[in-house]
């Protein structure tokens, strides 16, 4: 029975390639080149996009067509095949996101699966003086700030005190704004920074209480700088 499982095991992962599925991300505006394990010289290949098909090579011809009317238009002048049968991608978007397999002619089953996610780029944090709460008798010894982004998705923004993680936030899924707040004493002097990232890229903003940190006079003030 145990190796009756292990053949059967085995060969699932063969037929569906669940054992050759490489992820791939970047982030959008990038080149990415997604490169066959094996090079694909003289042969008649086919790529293909969520099952749609978007490039093809004609073998020893070396000739390739692109379907540039396929998955919406969305990959129209910005596809290539080098060589050896690898597909770049120019100028990705986060649309561009998807499952991406590769078939030659003699097989229904692709011999290369690839799982790529363009990210989008990090936007400029904004750390901010929060006078709302200025009357409580806490604002006569604390400064509260917000740390905020906007139109984001897919990151975590987070508060740093030195090298230690204070507080974060998440979105996954939906683009939408984030604030996070963070309260200090008016004339501490330890180092706040706050920090968004997503999984391949993150950003830093650095607090200065001494900038920020003023009598509310019905306005609040602003740091607009990253680094």
């Amino acid at each position: 029975m145990f190796i009756f499982y292990f053949l059967f095991s085995w060969s699932l992962a063969g037929v569906f390639g669940v054992d050759s599925v490489k992820s791939v991300s970047v982030t959008e505006g990038e080149s990415v080149s997604l490169n066959l394990t094996e090079i694909q010289r003289d042969k008649e290949i086919t790529w293909k996009f969520n099952t749609i098909m978007i490039a093809k090579t004609y073998g020893k011809d070396s000739k390739s067509r692109f379907y540039e009317g396929s998955a919406d238009g969305r990959f129209r002048d910005r596809l290539k095949l080098d060589q050896t049968g690898s597909l770049i991608i120019t100028n990705t978007r986060t649309t561009d996101s998807g499952e991406y397999t590769v078939f030659n002619r003699t097989s229904e089953t692709p011999f290369n699966i690839f799982s790529l996610a363009v990210y989008a780029n990090l936007p400029v944090t904004v750390i901010s003086r929060d006078c709302s709460s200025s009357s409580s008798s806490s604002s006569q010894q604390n400064c509260l700030l917000l740390c905020s982004v906007v139109n984001v998705s897919d990151v975590t923004l987070s508060w740093y005190k030195g090298n230690s993680l204070l507080s974060s936030i998440s979105e996954s899924n939906i683009s939408i704004s984030l604030s996070l707040p963070l309260e200090v004493e008016y004339q501490e002097k330890n180092n706040y920074s706050c920090v968004i990232n997503n999984p391949i890229r993150n950003q830093t903003t650095h607090l200065n209480i001494t900038q920020l940190c003023q009598p509310c006079l019905g306005l609040s003030a602003a740091l607009h700088f990253s680094t």
